[in-house]
């Protein structure tokens, strides 16, 4: 797979990984190297990056605990307390071998410790691989509500080796084909008729399809790298998403969900909203709901949750002025910008998901 250039770094895939990091080691004067794991990476993929891991400079391992709960400042002043302690300078790299907690906290850690050290970033998940990784977006969580705190800032180099995916249990890697899918629906028909055509799926279709997705996000922040514009299209499904995923997070009785379990609920509702005041196919609605839900299950929701997930939707970074801003499709591939939904129709959504 040829690497993907984007916005002053590159993508690269599998083995061209680890012949274009060993290159830039050899030509980059870094005083020292850190790489940061959570508990399950340093357990099941950091033995192996290591291997293929060929320099001379002083290396030290920084371990964070696993999960989105633990995705914020205090992760980070832990994180900083330890750069600290061993000395790392302005000089210094920073390598985040993980998912999308790993990516966004090491990023936020890098692009803020003594005002900025360079980093690089290792998905090991799916959704990491297409979505947490490319774009420079860093950050953490403030409490329950997500990536309220960070910085947009490029990392030097993503490297995307797809045989991390074998440690992946099976809804990890459903979490990741969430943002595939969303691809599919924000920018391109044919790539969203692909990925739910997975009957005869190889390990060389998903390569081509993670390629393809990460193509996708590359083109959209490239264009548009603040997110002024055109790369609000990535956060169909969120608005609602987001809000699911941390009232669900806050609710003991309730069980959580991953972060690409929330945004599939939230696409099925995006299109149903889309449908009503966007005039989005009905047929296609149909069959979004029909292939998420044979996809997902379906989440329970009572009529009691429904104003507390709204309430939490005023916390969305899209938001300005007052308003929530959704993202909505006037069909496959067509998004809308900046549209503002009624509450009323946000429980006709929910209603539509339910039945």
């Amino acid at each position: 797979m040829n690497s993907i250039q984007a916005a002053n770094y590159l993508v690269h895939f599998n083995t061209d990984c680890y012949t274009n990091l060993q290159e830039h080691l050899a030509n980059s004067n870094y005083s020292k190297i850190f790489i940061l794991v959570d508990e399950h990476t340093h357990a099941h993929c950091l033995s192996y990056f290591m291997s293929n891991l060929q320099t001379e400079t002083s290396i030290e391992v920084i371990e964070i605990l696993a999960g989105e709960i633990h995705k914020n400042i205090e992760t980070c002043t832990g994180v900083w307390n330890v750069l600290s302690e061993l000395n790392a300078d302005r000089k210094s790299l920073l390598i985040n071998v993980g998912g999308g907690v790993v990516t966004d906290l090491g990023g936020f850690v890098a692009s803020t410790f003594k005002r900025g050290i360079s980093y690089i970033n290792v998905p090991t998940s799916l959704l990491s691989m297409v979505d947490a990784s490319v774009g420079g977006k860093t950050g953490v969580d403030l409490g329950t509500l997500k990536n309220q705190i960070g910085v947009i800032n490029i990392p030097e180099m993503v490297l995307i080796d797809t045989s991390f995916l074998n440690t992946l249990p099976a809804n990890e890697m459903r979490s990741g084909l969430a943002e595939m899918l969303k691809h599919g629906l924000i920018y391109d028909e044919a790539y969203w008729k692909k990925m739910i055509d997975l009957s005869n799926f190889t390990i060389e279709d998903l390569d081509e399809l993670i390629y393809d997705s990460v193509k996708i996000k590359n083109t959209v922040v490239t264009e548009d790298p603040k997110e002024n514009g055109l790369r609000k299209i990535l956060n169909f499904g969120h608005t609602l998403g987001h809000a699911i995923e941390s009232y669900l997070l806050t609710h003991d009785t309730k069980e959580a969900l991953l972060h690409g379990e929330a945004i599939a609920v939230g696409m099925v509702l995006a299109t149903y909203i889309s449908n009503k005041q966007e005039n989005f196919p009905t047929d296609k609605l149909t069959e979004i709901k029909c292939v998420i839900l044979d996809m997902y299950g379906r989440v329970e929701f009572e009529d009691s949750d429904y104003e507390s997930i709204i309430d939490l939707m005023k916390y969305d970074k899209k938001n300005s002025h007052g308003n929530i801003n959704f993202v909505l499709l006037s069909d496959i591939g067509k998004p809308v910008l900046d549209k503002i939904v009624p509450n009323a129709t946000i429980i006709e959504a929910f209603n539509f998901y339910n039945s």
